[in-house]
C-alpha cells in the first residue's frame, strides 16, 4: 500500500462523514459524569459541522425530555428523531435520515456512553465506518464509558476527541474554515 492509499484508508474525510449526537437531554445531562465537558465539546463538533458544512442526525430518547438549550440552539433546523430504543438502528426514521444523507463513517457524540452510543455504534459497525469522539460522550459513571469505549475500539470502532476529529476533516492550516474552527479549539 502506498502513502496516499494509506491515508486515504485511516483518515476521515469531510464527503464521507455525518455527525451523529445521540440524547443530549434535559434529564439525562445533570447526571452525567464530567457532563461539562461533554456537552461543551458536543457544542464544539456541532459548531465544526457548520464550519464544514457537515450534516448532523440527531436523537432525543422520549421521556427524557428535550435536547439541552446549548445543542438545541446550535441546531435549530434540525429535526431530532425521537426515539424508544436505546440503539438508534431500531427507528426507522434514523435508517432513513441517514440513507437519506449518504455517509460511510458515523461520527458519535452523546449520551449515555454504555447504553445508546454503544448499541449505535456495535450496530453500525455492520454498515459504517464508526468514530467514537471519546471526549464527548459520557455516562453517569466513569467506568461504564470506559468500559463502553473499550467494547467499541474491540469491536473494530476508532476512539478519537474532539480535536482530532476537527484537525483530521479540516486537513490543512490557513484556510478560511481553519481559522473559524480555530476559534473553538484555543
Amino acid at each position: 500500500m502506498n502513502q496516499k492509499e494509506a491515508t486515504s484508508s485511516t483518515l476521515i474525510s469531510r464527503e464521507d462523514c455525518v455527525l451523529v449526537v445521540i440524547d443530549v437531554q434535559e434529564k439525562l445531562l445533570p447526571a452525567v459524569a464530567d457532563k461539562e465537558t461533554v456537552l461543551n465539546n458536543v457544542v464544539r463538533l456541532i459548531k465544526f459541522a457548520g464550519i464544514i458544512d457537515l450534516p448532523v442526525v440527531l436523537t432525543e430518547q422520549r421521556n427524557l425530555g428535550p435536547t439541552v438549550p446549548e445543542v438545541g440552539a446550535e441546531l435549530a433546523g434540525v429535526e431530532p428523531i425521537s426515539k424508544i430504543t436505546f440503539d438508534c438502528f431500531g427507528e426507522d426514521a434514523f435508517q432513513a435520515r441517514l440513507e437519506a444523507i449518504n455517509r460511510k463513517v458515523l461520527v458519535l457524540a452523546g449520551i449515555e456512553a454504555h447504553i445508546c452510543v454503544a448499541q449505535t455504534a456495535l450496530t453500525a459497525l455492520n454498515r459504517f465506518m464508526v468514530h467514537t469522539v471519546g471526549d464527548a460522550v459520557s455516562s453517569r459513571s466513569l467506568h461504564n464509558k470506559d468500559v463502553a469505549l473499550a467494547r467499541m475500539r474491540q469491536a473494530g470502532a476508532v476512539v478519537t476527541s474532539t480535536e482530532m476529529v476537527i484537525y483530521e476533516l479540516l486537513r490543512r492550516a490557513g484556510t478560511p474554515e481553519f481559522k473559524e474552527a480555530l476559534k473553538l479549539v484555543k
